[in-house]
């Protein structure tokens, strides 16, 4: 999961020794938003690989104690994590969009309407087509929240994100103790009879795939995003806000020192929540339902101070001389981004249902994150390629045709 297509491009993904600071910090953005990638691919890829993800209920085909261990670290790691980051990016991004309509002598608002619209249609597309999960029409529609929110001053923009997330897991700890006075039982059998009917529809045509989506959304995709996604992804799209407007990134790799605090506070802190997440989830049937909303809360509380912790150590790292590698390779696929995202699951269809090899429920957890690896590293190299010779990427460069309202260069460095 997920913002790629309203990030805007910013700085020269090349860097030396003789790159000015602030464009190292312009490329940190970027590069952020490369790092991001990597871990919407492993989360995405693990709903694209097994049927039962997001049950409840442990795939009973991945049931050894390294498919466990795999499946406990990326819930530790990545899940409720990454696409925070993005949607920090996603707030962050809309101040530079502004910035650039200023200096454009455009008028803002038509344009980012434009923007919303165009990443709709693609979220749309990419829901139906490809993955159920897709977020950018939730993103879209979000920003338009955004758009309304963009008068509020600093404090008030935190205070309401803050409430946000913590309104957000105390509504799921509530739910728990309300379960917890009258316990449901689990519906076991529906729920495996759910999941094989949906792999089977997935291996069976691409026409019964697409089917399946809708069916998949509208039994529990679009629960997740309302209930869990949406509220923090706004929350974090406030805070980018803020940092942008404050050009807080800029202080923040002034002071390495304060980043490395950060990342010792918020990484076992954040990484808490994660545990307990990966706890009640290995419990399977056998974990009381408000066991699993308890954990689930606790993990909403704690998932953006993780964020927070990646996004302190990715900043530290690119400050050290050898962090000029990293901060190289993953900039351009940053710049990218919603191609790259798109592409992911071009390729998790193609594995994984009718529109190719009809692996779903087929492939352990360990190698399906070795896949993820493997497919990161070519997305890597791609995007460094790619942008050698275009300004922008495929679905960069269409997006920003429909917020500019004329076709942008197509070539170019």
């Amino acid at each position: 999961m997920r913002e790629m297509g309203s990030a805007a491009s910013v700085g020269n993904p090349h860097i030396s020794g003789t790159v000015p600071h602030q464009h190292r910090r312009e490329n940190a953005v970027d590069a952020l938003r490369g790092f991001a990638l990597l871990g919407i691919l492993v989360v995405n890829a693990g709903a694209f690989s097994s049927t039962y993800y997001g049950s409840g209920l442990s795939d009973p085909f991945h049931a050894q104690a390294l498919d466990r261990m795999v499946r406990a670290l990326v819930t530790m790691g990545f899940e409720t994590k990454f696409y925070l980051l993005f949607s920090f990016l996603f707030g962050y991004s809309f101040v530079l969009q502004m910035d650039s309509a200023e200096r454009a002598g455009a008028a803002f608002v038509p344009r980012f309407v434009r923007r919303l619209v165009g990443l709709a249609l693609l979220g749309l597309a990419h829901g139906w087509l490809l993955f159920a999960g897709d977020i950018l029409l939730t993103y879209a529609m979000l920003g338009a929240a955004l758009l309304l929110l963009r008068g509020l001053p600093p404090r008030g923009a935190l205070l309401l994100a803050g409430g946000l997330v913590v309104g957000t897991a105390g509504g799921w700890a509530a739910l728990a103790w309300l379960e917890s006075m009258a316990p449901t039982p689990w519906d076991v059998a529906t729920i495996h009879a759910q999941a094989q009917q949906a792999a089977q529809a997935y291996r069976h045509s691409a026409l019964e795939t697409i089917a399946q989506r809708g069916r998949d959304m509208a039994q529990g995709m679009w629960f997740v995003l309302v209930f869990i996604q949406a509220p923090c992804a706004l929350a974090m799209f406030l805070v980018g806000m803020v940092v942008a407007r404050e050009a807080a990134i800029a202080r923040w790799m002034a002071r390495p020192r304060h980043l490395q605090r950060a990342m010792a506070w918020c990484i076992p802190a954040g990484l808490a929540g994660g545990v307990c997440m990966a706890w009640a989830q290995g419990g399977g049937a056998a974990m009381p339902l408000h066991v699993g909303m308890a954990s689930m809360a606790l993990n909403l509380l704690m998932a953006p101070v993780l964020a927070a912790g990646y996004l302190a150590s990715m900043l530290w790292v690119f400050l050290q001389p050898w962090g000029r590698i990293g901060l190289a390779l993953l900039a351009p696929a940053g710049r990218m981004a919603l191609s790259n995202y798109l592409l992911q699951s071009l390729v998790g269809a193609l594995v994984f249902t009718a529109y190719g090899a009809k692996l779903v429920g087929q492939v352990p957890p360990a190698v399906v994150l070795s896949g993820c690896v493997a497919l990161y590293a070519a997305q890597l190299a791609w995007s460094r390629w790619w942008l050698s010779a275009h300004a922008y990427g495929p679905a960069e460069w269409l997006l920003r045709a429909i917020t500019l309202w004329h076709w942008p260069a197509w070539r170019g460095r």
